[in-house]
């Protein structure tokens, strides 16, 4: 039995993965009626931050891992003193909890970053936007995701309230602004054992901070860079002792000699909203490799099934339940391969997602699209953004 702790859409998922390996999970859920306590039958309600209620999962479970990363480090280093088996570990999941502990660590290993300084005052980050350039990206150093907790800023005075809010040792991360080309996203998959496994190098395009569409492979990637940028997730994966999936994002950007260059952004140990596009178009969907990982089992083949694979995620619908939309999307777009978390409609909220995949690039995405159109209830509504944006 493997317990998790995290009732959203990806341990709802990981349930799936679950069944074709006979694995029994135990999921510490939010809400009986969310994502995952609706199909997931030993589902316990609490909150990741009460000790009883992750102790609570335990009982029978080879292993503890997660769905999301708002678990306080102080209780997992207790677990793990008491020899419970948490995959990522403490020390490992501390990198993907604090931006500032993450860029310190990354720095020793060498792993291309934008520069960086935590800043606690409106002087500190003055100095540091007059250094590197103005606009200047501040994060919370914890708790941000979805563009939340991420702002770009032009003064330190636009940035002043998160800094007046500060308390004790606290601060804010401040970056360069990376004039970047496009995003990638690397995920590899790592077992105690020291294995690693990665699948190609995705393009993910972000529509106000969300992740609207991963395209995979990143289109006209060229084989060196992608290499690079598998060889840097993969030092992570290893320098960090990651067990588990990985997701490391990136950004592409000119360097000075025009060629392209890498700089990672993000990190997120578990599974991952980029590497959704891997339950229909990879031998080894991200689920059952994280699944794989943790109880330490060889990982499988990280291969496309085709030349390309678009997923495109459905973001709030006019529908009052999109799965009303299946007859019309099954209809008129044969190849999707719809996913629906099964939550409560809100504008803006990640509610499913369509994969397709085949041949050609522009041919496979007008059609993951076109479905998604038609789950938000907007059928004559599709982007149309140029594959490179």
């Amino acid at each position: 039995m493997v317990a998790v702790v995290g009732g959203g859409q990806l341990a709802r998922m990981m349930q799936q993965a679950a069944i074709g390996l006979d694995v029994r999970l135990r999921v510490l859920v939010e809400a009986p009626d969310g994502a995952t306590g609706q199909v997931v039958p030993d589902a316990p309600v609490g909150r990741a931050d009460d000790p009883d209620a992750v102790r609570g999962i335990l009982p029978g479970a080879e292993v503890l891992t997660f769905e999301h990363e708002h678990v306080p480090g102080t209780l997992l280093d207790e677990l793990e003193a008491e020899g419970v088996a948490v995959r990522p570990g403490a020390r490992a999941l501390r990198h993907a909890q604090d931006k500032i502990v993450m860029r310190t660590a990354l720095g020793g290993l060498g792993v291309p970053c934008p520069r960086w300084a935590p800043v606690r005052t409106r002087d500190e980050l003055a100095a540091f936007g007059d250094a590197t350039g103005w606009p200047v990206v501040v994060k919370t150093a914890r708790g941000g995701y979805d563009g939340k907790g991420v702002r770009v800023v032009a003064s330190a005075d636009d940035a002043g309230d998160w800094l007046d809010a500060l308390t004790g040792e606290d601060a804010l991360l401040a970056e360069e602004h990376v004039p970047f080309t496009r995003e990638l996203a690397v995920l590899v998959a790592r077992r105690p054992s020291g294995e690693v496994r990665a699948w190609p190098v995705a393009q993910t395009i972000q529509r106000d901070g969300v992740c609207a569409e991963v395209l995979a492979p990143a289109p006209d990637l060229p084989a060196e860079l992608a290499a690079h940028a598998v060889d840097v997730a993969t030092r992570i994966a290893e320098g960090l002792d990651v067990t588990g999936v990985l997701a490391v994002e990136m950004f592409e950007f000119p360097g000075d000699d025009g060629a392209p260059c890498i700089a990672v952004n993000e990190l997120a140990m578990r599974p991952h909203n980029s590497g959704h596009w891997t339950i229909d178009g990879a031998v080894t969907s991200q689920f059952e490799q994280h699944l794989r990982a943790v109880l330490d089992l060889p990982l499988g083949p990280t291969d496309a099934r085709a030349a390309v694979s678009v997923m495109v995620n459905l973001l709030g619908s006019e529908l009052p339940d999109p799965a009303r939309a299946l007859d019309a999307v099954f209809a008129r777009c044969p190849r999707a391969r719809v996913e629906l978390y099964g939550k409560e409609v809100r504008p803006g909220r990640k509610l499913g997602h369509v994969t397709v995949y085949g041949d050609d690039l522009e041919d496979v995405r007008r059609e993951a699209r076109a479905a998604v159109a038609l789950l938000g209830g907007r059928p004559g509504e599709q982007a149309q953004d140029p594959v490179g944006a």
